[in-house]
């Protein structure tokens, strides 16, 4: 449809005249021109009425006028009421889509505060909430209710540090040492391939102050892939320059190691960062001697404890040889003795056997008179004796 009043297009179902606003018209406005030329063409068939009669005429002249009026009148007019009719179609739009976002915004908020509270509700009883319970609760010293959040952290996650570390505090904070170490070696039990269980463990070890613990745990350890990770908290042993075994000589033994420092026992006493530090190499006397050492890192952690035993047997010279050897002499005869260096004789001649306390053998010895049982001892600087030689002596 095309606007009466500008000529312009008018879409289906529109009421005004999208460029000039005038309203649609469905029955035509009517036209006093239409009336003269009907009687101009009549006048003329029948002759009453010559063709350019009506067009001189004031009527036809009126008709002209009047007709020229409502074609401009209207489209001024109805050109404001589209206007107005415009405005208020965007106002009412303008209202309808600010219901709509208030509307919309309070569903929204409602969604909003329904999911914060889901979330809050969700969120108490969460793997991080309970442990932060826990924590308080540990600190309150309530250990009944930190034990119960702890045990329900872990239930809802076996596989995390953080619950069983709480379960180790609340004894440690209680003074049971071995039961908060149980919760890590049970757990690390059912889950030996997890190395942050391990981790945690070795804390507890340091904090509690027995990291002479912690070799023997990664040790014990049979996961390769875990004890990689572990790396950090592995300490070499420290390496000996003297194999173990037995010597006939007095021996010193070096010690040897990457790590900050390294410290040892000869007492048989398993050595710790409080034992003797080495600093030069070991003495090794007569006798046996249970050399027992550790190295230890920049962190404080020792190594596993390696153990040499050592035994030392110095020679011992065969049994003094004395002269003349057992029969009848003349008195007078001398009595020697044949001693080695780094040894001392010593004699008797009443038959008891000799000790560091008896006669020191000085020189020849007068052969005494009548029976004489005559014995002879060696005895070297570091108090080691020889057998006895015994001799029997008769003389006139």
């Amino acid at each position: 449809m095309k606007c009466s009043y500008c000529g312009a297009n008018i879409p289906d179902g529109e009421l005004y005249c999208p460029e000039c606003g005038a309203e649609v018209r469905i029955v035509p406005d009517y036209n006093p021109l239409e009336d003269v030329l009907t009687k101009q063409v009549k006048g003329s068939i029948d002759g009453s009425t010559r063709p350019l009669d009506l067009y001189d005429s004031e009527n036809f002249q009126q008709a002209v006028s009047d007709t020229q009026g409502r074609r401009r009148e209207p489209a001024g007019r109805s050109r404001r009421e589209a206007e107005d009719r415009r405005r208020q179609q965007i106002a009412k739009k303008k209202a309808l889509a600010k219901k709509r976002r208030i509307r919309l915004l309070v569903i929204l908020a409602l969604l909003f505060v329904g999911v914060g509270i889901l979330g809050a509700a969700i969120y108490q009883t969460s793997y991080s909430a309970l442990i932060k319970k826990g924590t308080t609760a540990l600190g309150q010293k309530n250990y009944t209710a930190a034990n119960d959040y702890f045990n329900r952290a872990a239930s809802k996650d076996v596989t995390k540090a953080e619950a069983y570390t709480g379960l180790a505090d609340v004894f440690v904070e209680q003074d049971d040492l071995d039961s908060a170490e149980n919760v890590f070696l049970n757990v690390i039990t059912s889950q030996p391939g997890n190395a942050d269980l391990y981790k945690a463990c070795i804390e507890f070890y340091v904090n509690t102050k027995q990291t002479q613990k912690i070799p023997l745990l990664i040790d014990n350890c049979d996961q390769e892939n875990v004890v990689d990770k572990l790396g950090s908290y592995v300490t070499d042993e420290p390496e000996f320059s003297l194999e173990e075994g037995n010597y006939d000589d007095v021996q010193e033994v070096s010690l040897s190691s990457e790590e900050q420092a390294i410290y040892y026992t000869t007492d048989g006493t398993d050595p710790t960062a409080s034992s003797t530090k080495y600093s030069e190499p070991i003495q090794l006397a007569e006798g046996t001697t249970v050399v027992k050492a550790i190295s230890v890192n920049a962190n404080d952690i020792p190594s596993m404890i390696v153990t040499r035993t050592y035994v030392v047997e110095l020679p011992v010279a065969d049994a003094p040889a004395v002269s003349p050897s057992t029969g009848q002499h003349d008195a007078g005869t001398e009595i020697t003795i044949t001693v080695p260096e780094d040894y001392t004789a010593y004699y008797t001649t009443d038959g008891t056997d000799p000790t560091s306390g008896s006669n020191p053998y000085t020189g020849a010895i007068s052969m005494p008179s009548g029976h004489t049982v005559f014995k002879a001892v060696l005895i070297n600087s570091k108090g080691k004796s020889t057998q006895v030689t015994t001799r029997t002596y008769i003389t006139e």
